[in-house]
């Protein structure tokens, strides 16, 4: 199908969406916030059981569930057993920000005794369903995706969103820093500041955000509501801001977030500092700045007790930062796939 056609045409949505058979033995309704609990639950028993290297916190969950630009009435489905527990679930997300290729966020599991019985493909092919369905009512002829993310490890559920038509289109890999190794202390051109991140500054960091990462691959522009979003395991202690100050103000040149992930130190063994962002203005790369807020993150780390930093990267990231973060001493852990169709 071509891009020269109106997005409401190629996107094929369904005219009814229909819901997962009765013979599921599942009855299906929206999701709403005071689901989070459940969904929790059920969250924390397919990670379990699928020895995921992730584990999603409370806070996290619900967090999936907020959202100004989120509509649970229609884009999200619970499935409850006779009892009323929820055995399985679908969340889909488009979100407002995107201006260069407008992508459709599939979320969904099945609580792992409630397998083998074909509700995880109606699960999706619901999502897919509904997904097309947001794409094709947004108004926006962009390019266009329906994405999901899978642990590398997770053959079975690779194994079904490759039946569904999925491919998967990049991988990407955590990687970790012993910090018993030594660190060397930043440091930055003359002009030039390493500030912690505080208030006042975080608005000017999302443009920049928005600057650094508007030709990578897979990026799109982060509005207000979902930059706030991201942040329910934002560290504030761990993250900085390189301020230039040569014209008299305080610009921001560059910037590393961080994030505090306690309910999965337990589960990888260790404990660790993970580097959620981090992005260098194109007029002042070159110089450092990433190496220099790189350090100073892993010294804020180190204070305060953690074991490894740690983060993610795109391995075909064209700006060669896996290459760095392997200079540094950073090793890869394990990976995360992501599935598409592209529209």
């Amino acid at each position: 199908m071509s891009t020269s056609e109106p997005i409401a045409v190629r996107a094929n949505p369904p005219a009814v969406l229909d819901l997962p058979p009765v013979h599921l033995e599942l009855t299906w309704r929206p999701l709403s916030i005071h689901d989070a609990p459940a969904l929790a639950t059920l969250v924390q028993a397919v990670e379990t059981v699928d020895r995921s290297h992730r584990r999603t916190s409370p806070g996290e969950v619900e967090q999936l569930l907020r959202g100004e630009w989120k509509d649970l009435s229609r884009d999200s489905l619970g499935g409850f057993d006779d009892g009323g527990a929820l055995r399985a679930f679908a969340v889909v997300e488009v979100r407002p920000g995107d201006e260069r290729t407008l992508r459709a966020f599939l979320t969904g599991a099945v609580h792992p005794q409630w397998r083998g019985r074909g509700i995880g493909r109606a699960v999706l092919s619901w999502m897919e369903g509904r997904g097309r369905q947001m794409l094709a009512a947004s108004g926006k002829d962009l390019p266009a995706r329906l994405a999901v993310y899978v642990d590398e490890a997770a053959r079975d559920q690779r194994r079904l969103y490759a039946a569904a038509g999925f491919s998967p289109v990049r991988w990407y890999r955590d990687m970790r820093r012993d910090l018993r190794a030594p660190v060397t202390p930043p440091s930055v051109p003359e002009g030039l500041r390493i500030v912690p991140w505080c208030p006042s500054l975080d608005e000017r960091v999302r443009l920049a955000h928005n600057e650094t990462f508007a030709d990578h691959w897979g990026s799109e522009p982060q509005t207000r509501e979902t930059w706030k979003a991201h942040g329910g395991h934002f560290a504030p202690d761990w993250s900085f801001v390189v301020v230039d100050e040569r014209s008299g103000t305080e610009e921001v040149a560059a910037y590393l977030l961080s994030g505090r992930y306690e309910q999965t130190w337990a589960t990888r063994g260790y404990s660790y500092g993970y580097t959620e962002l981090l992005g260098v203005r194109e007029a002042w790369r070159s110089q450092g700045l990433a190496i220099a807020l790189l350090a100073s993150a892993m010294l804020a780390y180190r204070a305060d007790g953690m074991q490894y930093a740690s983060l993610s990267v795109d391995t075909a990231n064209p700006s060669g930062a896996h290459d760095l973060y392997a200079r540094l001493g950073y090793e890869a852990t394990h990976g995360e796939v992501l599935y598409s169709v592209e529209i």
